[in-house]
């Protein structure tokens, strides 16, 4: 497949474009133009912009905040359009694929959407992009570590659940997840209202998934199964009305993700927030294409993962992503 450019378009040209009975088979990643610009994108008639739905194109509006709603991603100029369109063509295919996904994710349950979100990251593990992202990494197996990788206090009023891995930076591992899983499920039982903080030990809450992981299930549909069987979104968002996160440090990927399920988020100050899945070919995959749009809306966390750029605290708070600053 051969990405040849861009298209950027005037709100005329792009009412022309995406009325045409033709749109599909101009654009597309398929077409070799994952990506639509459109200046003045506030310009354009709703029942314009709903054609973009279905569409495997990365579409990126030229407007004010909230001015145009059809689109991906809002920017403000035509630099922040081409920061957006730097992640794209990087990995069209994953960027394709993660719009597609937060465009549904206000329809969906939280059992369906993790599925899909499942699926295609699933899908995506096949792919040329994150093979491509695969062969620059020098991976190295872990030692055994000697603690168990959640620590647990109960008390009368509140459970504490931290995650204990410091010099990992709490890195998202298959036995951290399980440890969580296993301590929040007996949480969820009739009349147990105690309220529930989780937080990480060390400089980080979360830095992401462990890198030395990647890569080693067998195959996706394992991957796919697994992730099913075993999440810990579920159960975070299954106790969301009792459920504080503290965030400290790089908070980054599975990281953002699981915390922005909880009722609140408390921001240590220096946090930041960022989504790097995209540029590593592939999808937000611990349940982020629903927890962070219920947040902070589509279109900002398609900015996020298209650039993967980091945001500070007082952009997360100012955003939603975060709820208080502490400390």
């Amino acid at each position: 497949m051969t990405i040849d450019t861009y298209r950027t378009l005037s709100a005329d040209e792009a009412v022309d474009l995406l009325t045409s009975p033709t749109v599909d088979l101009e654009v597309g990643i398929l077409r070799g133009v994952p990506i639509l610009v459109v200046e003045d994108a506030d310009r354009l008639p709703v029942v314009t912009t709903n054609a973009l739905t279905g569409l495997p194109v990365v579409s990126v509006g030229i407007a004010p905040p909230g001015r145009a709603p059809g689109f991906d991603v809002l920017v403000d100029d035509v630099d922040a359009a081409g920061e957006v369109v730097k992640g794209v063509t990087a990995n069209p295919m994953a960027a394709v694929t993660c719009c597609q996904l937060l465009r549904q994710a206000p329809n969906l349950s939280t059992e369906a959407g993790l599925l899909t979100e499942s699926t295609a990251y699933g899908t995506l593990q096949s792919g040329p992009e994150f093979a491509r992202w695969m062969a620059t990494r020098d991976l190295r197996a872990r030692t055994a570590e000697d603690r168990p990788p959640v620590r647990v206090e109960t008390c009368p009023n509140e459970v504490v659940l931290t995650l204990d891995r410091p010099r990992q930076r709490n890195a998202w591992s298959a036995a951290m997840r399980n440890a969580l899983v296993e301590s929040i499920r007996p949480l969820a039982t009739d009349g147990d209202d105690r309220p529930i903080r989780l937080k990480g030990s060390g400089s980080a809450f979360c830095s992401g998934g462990d890198l030395a992981e990647f890569g080693t299930v067998d195959n996706p549909a394992t991957g796919h199964l697994i992730r099913s069987s075993i999440n810990a979104a579920p159960w975070l968002d299954r106790l969301a009305d009792r459920l504080t996160v503290v965030v400290q440090g790089p908070t980054v990927g599975a990281g953002v993700e699981l915390a922005a399920f909880a009722r609140r988020v408390e921001a240590v100050d220096g946090a930041t927030f960022r989504l790097p899945e995209v540029s590593m070919g592939l999808v937000p995959g611990a349940g982020g294409t629903l927890s962070v749009p219920r947040r902070i809306g589509r279109q900002r966390t398609a900015w996020l993962c298209l650039t993967g750029k980091p945001i500070d605290v007082l952009t997360a708070l100012s955003w939603g992503l975060a709820d208080e600053l502490v400390g």
